[in-house]
C-alpha cells in the first residue's frame, strides 16, 4: 500500500471554531478515504499557558505563541484561521503568498475593502496552486446538500420565494459579558455576520442566484455589558454588582432584510429592486428566546416547496405540487447511504451532528488540493457575501431605502 502524502496542518485560534476545526481534522481520514493524509502539526494562540494545554486537549502536535511562526515554519502546508474576523485579511494573505493553503472561518473578513484583498490574493496563490476556501459550514449539512441537488435537478420549478432565519436567544440575558463578538472593531458585525452570513451563503449556494439588492432593519437591544463576567459557551453570565463596569456594544443584536435575486442568473437587478428573479426575506437574531440555533431556509417554487430546520439537523421537508394539495408536505429523513456525505457515517436512520459538517468541509478540501482544482467556496464567493452584507448595514444606515449590492 502506498502511503499518502501528508497534508500539514497548523490552526489559528483555539476556542470554538478551533476546538470544531481540530475535531474535524482528526475524524476526516477516519470515516472519509481520503487523497492526502492530514496531520495536526502545529496550533498557534497568544496565551502559552492556554494554546499549550488546548493542543494536549485537542490532539497538535506543537504550539506557537504567533500566528506568523506557523507561516515561517517549512513543515506547515496548510493554514487554518479560527480567530475573530479583524484578524482575517492579515493572516490569510500572509498565508498565501509564503505558498501555504488557507481555510478561513467566515465571515471572510470585517469589510468588502478587506474581502476584496483577500479574494485577489486567492486568484494569484491558485494560479500556483495554492488554494483557499471560507468556511460557511451549513453547506455540508446533508440535508441542506440534497435541498440543493433537488433544485438543480428542477424538483421545484423556478424558485419565487426564499425566506430564511436564523434564530439563536443565547445574548438574551441583558447581563451576559461583552465579549469580542460584541465589539465591531473585531467582529465586524453582530448577528448579521455571525449568524445571518451564514443565512445569506446558504440562499445563494441552493438556488444559485446572487442577492442584488436588499432593505434592511439593523437593532441593537443592549447598548451595554458587563466587562466581567464568567464565559459560558458562547454567551455567560457577566457582573451584576453595583461596581460593575459595563462597556458599549457597537454591534446590531437583530437584521431583518428583504432581498432581490438575480433573474434566470444574470446577476442584474433596477435600482428600485425590481426583477425576475426570486425575492426574499432574511431574519438574524441571538434574542429569539427559546431558538437555541434555529437556522431555517425555506423556498417556494412553481412545482414544489423545501423546508429545513437546523433543530431537526436530519430531516428536509419537501411539498410537490404534482401530489395534490392533499398530500402535503412530506419528511425525508437525510440518512441514506445515496444522500450526500452519509455514507460515510452509521447506519440508515443514525443521525449525524454539527460536528459532521466540519468533518464533511475537512473532506471536500483535501479533494479539491489534492485534485489541483478550486476549492468551494471561495475567498470570491465569501466576498459576495461581504458585499450583501456591506450593502444591508447600508440599507439600514439609510432607512431602510433599497440598496443595490
Amino acid at each position: 500500500m502506498t502511503e499518502l502524502k501528508p497534508l500539514r496542518v497548523g490552526m489559528v485560534g483555539y476556542a470554538f471554531m478551533g476546538a470544531a476545526h481540530s475535531q474535524a481534522w482528526r475524524s476526516a481520514p477516519r470515516f472519509f478515504d481520503l487523497p492526502l493524509r492530514p496531520e495536526l502539526t502545529a496550533i498557534a494562540g497568544r496565551n502559552p499557558s492556554g494554546v499549550r494545554a488546548a493542543a494536549d486537549k485537542m490532539g497538535w502536535a506543537s504550539a506557537e505563541t504567533d500566528w506568523r511562526a506557523l507561516i515561517e515554519r517549512d513543515d506547515i502546508d496548510l493554514i487554518d484561521i479560527c480567530t475573530p474576523g479583524n484578524t482575517h485579511a492579515e493572516i490569510a494573505i500572509a498565508a498565501l503568498e509564503a505558498g501555504k493553503h488557507v481555510l478561513c472561518e467566515k465571515p471572510l473578513a470585517n469589510s468588502v475593502a478587506e474581502a476584496e484583498r483577500m479574494a485577489k490574493a486567492a486568484d494569484v496563490a491558485a494560479a500556483r496552486g495554492v488554494y483557499s476556501m471560507c468556511g460557511f459550514s451549513y453547506r455540508r449539512t446533508p440535508a441542506l446538500a440534497l435541498a440543493r441537488r433537488m433544485v438543480q435537478e428542477g424538483r421545484l420549478g423556478r424558485i419565487r420565494h426564499v425566506r430564511a432565519q436564523y434564530l439563536q436567544d443565547w445574548l438574551s440575558d441583558a447581563d451576559a459579558p461583552l465579549t469580542w463578538r460584541l465589539d465591531k472593531a473585531k467582529s465586524g458585525s453582530g448577528s448579521l455576520g455571525d449568524i445571518g452570513a451564514h443565512s445569506i451563503d446558504t440562499a445563494q449556494w441552493i438556488t444559485g442566484q446572487s442577492i442584488t439588492g436588499v432593505s434592511a432593519l439593523l437593532q441593537t437591544f443592549v447598548t451595554e455589558r458587563p466587562i466581567a463576567g464568567d464565559l459560558v459557551g458562547l454567551g455567560g453570565h457577566g457582573a451584576t454588582g453595583a461596581d460593575t463596569v459595563r462597556g458599549p456594544v457597537t454591534v446590531d443584536d437583530a437584521a431583518i432584510f428583504t432581498a432581490r435575486f438575480a433573474g434566470d442568473g444574470d446577476g442584474t437587478a433596477s435600482n428600485n429592486g425590481t426583477g425576475t428573479g426570486p425575492i426574499g426575506v432574511f431574519e438574524a437574531t441571538r434574542f429569539a428566546l427559546g431558538r437555541k440555533n434555529a437556522m431555517r431556509i425555506e423556498l417556494n417554487g412553481t412545482l414544489g416547496s423545501l423546508a429545513f430546520d437546523f433543530e431537526d439537523m436530519n430531516a428536509l421537508t419537501f411539498y410537490d405540487a404534482a401530489d395534490g394539495p392533499d398530500a402535503g408536505f412530506r419528511k425525508i429523513l437525510v440518512t441514506e447511504p445515496e444522500h450526500p456525505y452519509t455514507g460515510n457515517w452509521w447506519p440508515t436512520g443514525h443521525g449525524l451532528g454539527y460536528e459532521h459538517l466540519f468533518t464533511h468541509q475537512v473532506v471536500d478540501l483535501i479533494h479539491a488540493i489534492a485534485g489541483n482544482r478550486h476549492p468551494a467556496p471561495s475567498f470570491a464567493d465569501a466576498l459576495q457575501v461581504q458585499k450583501v452584507l456591506a450593502a444591508v448595514e447600508a440599507s439600514a444606515g439609510a432607512n431602510s431605502h433599497w440598496h443595490n449590492v
